[in-house]
């Protein structure tokens, strides 16, 4: 053997001991960890950071985690929590289970003391499915820019947001539901006591989320029991700034109502049978019906809007932003015609004020189509990010960053995706630095895509300012509302569909009985 082969054969050596040392067992508050190294990162996978909320948990604020001896393999992801169907088309099915409650952990950090900055993920799926560990959640390519990357469970559907008067009674907090949102407040505070011990910094915390997951980020800037969990926070669209008169579930009395109707549905007289009742029973029956999060003392107090409009809100940078085609991948517009519009509308989101009607012409089958799409963006999603948007700039307490994202990615013919080009779920590929992921037709322009908004966001995360690495400006939204458009090139322009939104602020402010806070 020669010496030069002898020279590189250390040298091979001294690396993978040392990727190897970094993957040794990392001490957190209950026990001792051990992850494992792959592309210069560390990851840790099915992390608990509560204790199963099982048996008389169930229904119950996380509790904390009992203790284990020796070391603890974080090798495989957990199961998610329990649910039915899937967050997006074309997704695997997750293995599920009512212990659910753990995070998975990507680190670049090579010491503890490292200090890098964290940003954590909230899946989306309608507050009823998703998974912390979809491959397409995965914090690799983030973590590769020098963010600690995590990712979250937290319960879904009546395990997770169940209203009753029973529960209610038994909090000793006049309140009940919003159980899962308790776990994503859970999982921050695990965070703020462990992050430092994978090289994260915990007064560096970004909250990110998409659909529901963006959701739960409004609602968690809005909630005094996350204060001081996180320091900016993005959302994808998602949000819940509508008037409560549009959607009287969310008050704690509409749904311990809807919540006693579901217990009736399963044939259970009380919260002492239906904690007894195997977990898959509960997803039956009326579980869409209390699968929502609840305004009530102990989490949420008041709506995210009203909150803001206090100033008396978790105050933090933000990054928001929606979709040009978010209803394609929701909705099959395929029969719409002129005649049926209306009647589509509301089967679909009931009775909407004429004026909203009005505002999406809708004389030719055509037309009619379009405005189905148009009309089904703006009321979910492009008025709320709007909204977040201005009352974040009215605040004067941290800047607003908003995209609006209309690039159409390649998805093929035949597969899950086809035809929903910019639609809702289609940013995560980019910002996720994801595209290889799927072997698609990528062009030039998705891949510079994807490097631009993987680095706006991690930098979002590192400083509460996406700008920087020679990425094209992106302007705060202040008070000249200016928008970044992401497609074949960034480009900063007005806020899009202004004329269609701002009937919406006109409906609104008349429910509220008061205009829009910002205009």
């Amino acid at each position: 053997m020669s010496n030069c082969w002898r020279e590189a054969s250390v040298a091979v050596t001294l690396c993978l001991i040392a990727a190897i040392s970094w993957a040794r067992p990392v001490a957190v508050e209950s026990g001792v960890v051990e992850g494992e190294t792959k592309d210069g990162l560390t990851i840790y996978k099915g992390v608990p950071f509560a204790a199963p909320p099982l048996g008389q948990l169930r229904w119950r604020e996380p509790q904390p985690i009992a203790p284990w001896k020796g070391t603890r393999k974080a090798t495989s992801f957990a199961p998610a929590c329990m649910q039915q169907g899937v967050s997006m088309p074309g997704e695997k099915p997750p293995e599920v289970s009512e212990d659910c409650l753990y995070l998975n952990i990507w680190t670049p950090a090579k010491a503890a003391d490292e200090r890098l900055p964290v940003l954590v993920w909230i899946h989306g799926g309608g507050y009823t499915n998703g998974s912390a560990s979809m491959p397409l959640y995965w914090g690799d390519k983030l973590a590769q820019r020098g963010v600690v990357a995590v990712t979250i469970a937290y319960r879904l559907g009546p395990l997770g947001f169940l209203a009753h008067p029973e529960l209610t009674a038994e909090s000793g907090r006049k309140s009940s539901g919003n159980y899962g949102l308790l776990d994503q407040i859970a999982a921050l505070q695990w965070i703020q006591r462990n992050i430092a011990a994978f090289g994260g910094d915990r007064e560096r915390v970004t909250i990110a989320g998409q659909s529901a997951g963006a959701m739960c980020v409004s609602m968690l800037m809005a909630s005094p029991r996350a204060r001081g969990l996180f320091h900016r926070a993005i959302g994808q669209s998602g949000g819940v700034f509508e008037p409560v008169q549009i959607a009287p579930q969310y008050l704690l009395a509409n749904a311990e109502r809807d919540g006693k109707k579901y217990a009736e549905s399963l044939g259970a007289d009380s919260i002492a049978a239906l904690r007894k009742r195997p977990a898959a029973d509960l997803l039956e029956s009326m579980a869409g019906r209390v699968s929502h999060p609840v305004i009530e003392p102990r989490v949420l107090p008041v709506a995210p809007y009203d909150a803001f409009l206090s100033g008396e809100y978790n105050a933090v940078p933000v990054l928001v932003g929606f979709n040009a085609e978010e209803a394609r991948s929701l909705t099959d517009v395929g029969a719409t015609s002129a005649q049926t519009f209306a009647a589509d509308i509301e089967s679909s989101f009931g009775a909407l004020p004429a004026p909203i009607i009005a505002a999406y012409p809708h004389a030719t089958d055509a037309q009619a189509r379009q405005a189905r799409l148009d009309l089904e963006r703006d009321l979910r999603f492009g008025w709320d990010m709007w909204a977040w948007a201005r009352l974040q700039a009215q605040s004067g307490r941290g800047d607003a960053y908003f995209y609006y994202f209309k690039q159409q990615p390649a998805f093929p013919r035949g597969s899950a995706h086809e035809g929903w080009g910019a639609s809702h779920f289609a940013e995560l590929w980019y910002m996720f630095d994801h595209l290889d992921q799927e072997k698609w037709q990528w062009s030039a322009s998705d891949r510079q895509l994807a490097g631009l908004m993987a680095g706006y966001w991690t930098n979002f995360a590192k400083s509460g300012d996406p700008n920087g690495d020679r990425l094209p400006h992106w302007p705060a939204f202040g008070s000249r509302g200016e928008v970044l458009h992401l497609g074949e090139a960034a480009v900063v322009d007005g806020v899009p569909n202004v004329r269609s939104l701002q009937v919406f602020d006109v409906v609104y402010g008349e429910l509220r009985g008061k205009p829009f806070a910002a205009r």
